[in-house]
Formats: structure tokens, sequence, C-alpha cells
């Protein structure tokens, strides 16, 4: 908002280039003013221009912090259509123990779930930030999904996702417990400019995941979280292990041969996101429903969810989306809150309460594979001097046969959570950096 000028020395000059019309026009609207000079007919402007931009952004403001409505319910939780700002106003302080959500990303290309500009995120951020830290309890968690982008126009990557981290734990007094980054097997190359037509980048199939808290000691528990053995540890488990120094210097001792149940998961969840049919996309084919086109895996929140609260406790997603984040808390005797803007998104969100929800535990994979590169014999041709800038029709054309691969489900996050994967399969035709 612009101050008001009045007790401003004006000592600046400025010239303004107008035609014979719109002269005609200025002279005619002073003198339906009264006002004597251009000069005070713009200080004029200024003055109503500042008083309708107050009152605006004032409205806007307090239309933000309207608290969302009531729109769905279970034994366990809510679904509230508005504005996530206003549910984190009304929501008493320190009564939530985790808050698991993928918010809109940075994303230079706009989404139909309303992503914001990159180099805007941390300011647009900043009011739901307050309100986390205002609501989670001190041993809670705020888990928060993110995929990364690009910078218009060049292979070179934005760092939104890692700015907005530091603005957590600098400004908001949030410790980073760890960071977990979850990849995707089978989402799509891209962007395809980079990756497909020019081939000076690799295929960006990790999004990073913040796990955050108001302690360094929130309550958490990786026993609810093992993975299987792997062939080579059921064998140690079988016949022994000799405790000794290994060549790293790591001491491994008696106590590694004895049986948990499982192993500790790494820090790196492989995680496909392959729903392309479904009791959900049924239900919104069956009604017309446009369904949301980031929605994540039940297995992301669900890891989280299982490791960092416990029955009864309460989880919050404010970005909510298809409300998968609802689903698997309600599954797990967890009472929930979600919160979305979109009501179209939350008419489609009705099939996660309407379908009892089946454990998938028996049915996942117990691993994925990744293969391993600079398997496969290329000629060394010399590489471009100027980094693949030029982009040359041949490139182009031998990248066209590429541009979709082997099949492979869209992927798409919840959002909610969004879940991320936030590629649309539409999108493998265009050029996603530019």
């Amino acid at each position: 908002m612009l101050r008001k000028p009045s007790g401003e020395p004006k000592n600046i000059q400025t010239s303004v280039a107008l035609g014979a019309t719109e002269k005609a026009i200025i002279e005619s609207r002073m003198r339906e003013l009264g006002v004597s000079s251009v000069s005070e007919y713009l200080r004029r402007l200024i003055r109503q221009d500042e008083t309708r931009s107050g009152k605006a952004a004032k409205a806007e403001g307090e239309h933000r912090f309207e608290p969302p409505k009531q729109f769905h319910s279970t034994k366990l939780g809510t679904v509230w259509h508005g504005n996530s700002l206003g549910h984190l106003k009304r929501t008493k302080a320190g009564s939530v123990d985790l808050i698991v959500t993928s918010p809109p990303f940075g994303l230079l290309k706009k989404k139909s779930y309303g992503n914001e500009d990159a180099h805007l995120y941390c300011d647009w951020f900043r009011p739901f930030a307050e309100g986390f830290r205002k609501v989670l309890k001190e041993q809670g968690s705020l888990v928060i999904d993110l995929g990364g982008t690009w910078k218009k126009g060049l292979p070179s990557r934005s760092l939104y996702h890692f700015e907005l981290l530091l603005m957590l734990c600098n400004e908001y007094g949030f410790h980073l417990c760890q960071e977990h980054y979850w990849w995707n097997p089978s989402k799509l190359p891209t962007p395809v400019e980079w990756v497909n037509i020019r081939r000076i980048r690799v295929k960006d199939a990790v999004n990073s995941i913040w796990w955050l808290s108001p302690t360094p000691w929130p309550k958490a528990s990786n026993r609810r979280i093992l993975a299987p053995y792997s062939e080579a540890m059921r064998d140690l488990l079988a016949n022994g292990y000799d405790a000794k120094t290994r060549p790293s210097g790591h001491r491994i001792s008696k106590k590694f041969g004895r049986d948990n149940g499982g192993a500790v998961p790494p820090n790196l969840l492989a995680i496909a996101n392959t729903e392309s049919n479904g009791a959900y996309l049924d239900y919104c084919r069956e009604r017309s429903i446009v369904p949301h086109p980031a929605r994540f895996p039940a297995l992301l929140p669900e890891y989280f969810i299982r490791m960092l609260t416990d029955r009864g406790d309460r989880v919050l997603d404010p970005f909510a989306g298809s409300c998968v984040t609802g689903m698997v808390a309600e599954s797990l005797g967890r009472k929930w809150d979600c919160v979305e803007m979109n009501a179209e998104f939350l008419e489609g969100a009705k099939a996660r309460f309407i379908f009892p929800v089946k454990s998938e535990q028996s049915s996942r994979p117990s691993s994925y594979v990744i293969q391993t590169p600079c398997a496969v014999e290329t000629d060394e041709s010399p590489l471009a001097l100027d980094g693949g800038q030029k982009d040359s029709l041949s490139s182009a054309e031998s990248a066209s046969e590429s541009l979709l691969p082997e099949p492979a489900a869209s992927s798409g996050m919840n959002h909610t959570p969004r879940s991320s994967l936030k590629e649309a399969p539409a999108e493998i035709s265009s050029r996603l950096a530019t």
C-alpha cells in the first residue's frame, strides 16, 4: 500500500506523453472535480487508489481467515471446505500431533490445483507456518512433501524448497528431524526439454520430504515401519554371524544377529504412484468429477502416521486434495481433519470414505530395482562446449521417439496428500522448462 503523500516534499518532476483525446478526457475530469492542475489531479487519483487497495486487501485478508465449512465427516474425522488458514486460526493451540501434507509446489508451470510461483513461495507460506507452529504439540511433527522445479527456460534447479526449509527452521523455530526422499519408480522422464530432447539432464524422480518438529525430540518409533529383511540378512539370522570389526572401522556386535522382525528402512522411500484405476477414479468417472491431478500414494502418509502418532492422536492435512491422508488416518484409528479449497476435489474425495479401506501390506512389493547406470555401451562423442545450449533439429527429432517412455501410470500425488506426483501425462508432449 502506498504511503500518504501529504508530508513528502514535492520536488520530483516528470513528463507524460498524451494523445489529444486523452488530454481532453483529463481536462474534462479536472473541471468536474474542481482541480486546477494535473499534479493535483494525479495526487487525488493516488489517494483514491490507496483507499480502494486498502479496503480490498483488508477484505481479502479477512476472507482468507474465514472458518471453512464442514463438508463430510466420519467416525474419527472431518473434511472441511475452505482456506486452511481459517481452520488453523480457530484450532486450539497445541492440539495437533501430526501435520502431514503436500502443499502446492512452487512450479513455474501453472497447474489446475493452484501451485504458487517459486520466487514467491516462502512469502505465501509464512501464514501457514505460523499456524502450523501454533497448533502443533511440542512433541508433534510437521511433514511436508515438495517436488523440485527448474528455473524458467534454464536447465538449472530452483532452490525454493531449500529456502522454505531454512525459513521454517531459522524463523519459526522448527528442527529438521530428518530429510526423506520419495522415489517414484513410475515417474515419467521430465523435464522433456532437458532429459529427452537435449539429453543434458537425467530424470527427476525424487521429491523432498521435510520432517520437522518444534523439538529435536518428537515422539517417534521406527519399529512401526519396518521393511522385510533382505535374503542376505535372513541367511545371517539363520546361520549366525561372527562379531568383528569391518574394514570400514565399524564394529559389528553379536546384537547384529538379533531378529527384530524386519529391517529399519532408509530415508529413501521407494513408492510407486500408479493409481490409474480403482475405487476413487471409478467414482469420479461415473459422476463426471474431475479427479485431483496430483494424488499421492496412501503408503506415503501411512509411513509417517505410523511412525509419529499413536491411536487416538490427531492428524491434520491442510492441503487435502482428494483426502488420502484422512482415509489413511481413519483406517489407522487416528483422529483427523482435512481442509481443501476446491469443492470439486472434495466431491471426488467422498469415495475415500465410501469404500472400505483394505490393508495392502501383504501385497506390497518388498523392493524395487534401480538399474545400474553406465551399464550400456555407448559412443563417447565429444560433449558440446556450450553445455547443450543450442538445440539442434537432429537432437529434437531423435528425442521425439523417446517422449513417451515404456508404459507407466501417470504420476501424481494426492494433493494430498496430494502426494505429489505432480506431472500429468499430457505434459509429456510439452517442454516443461520453457
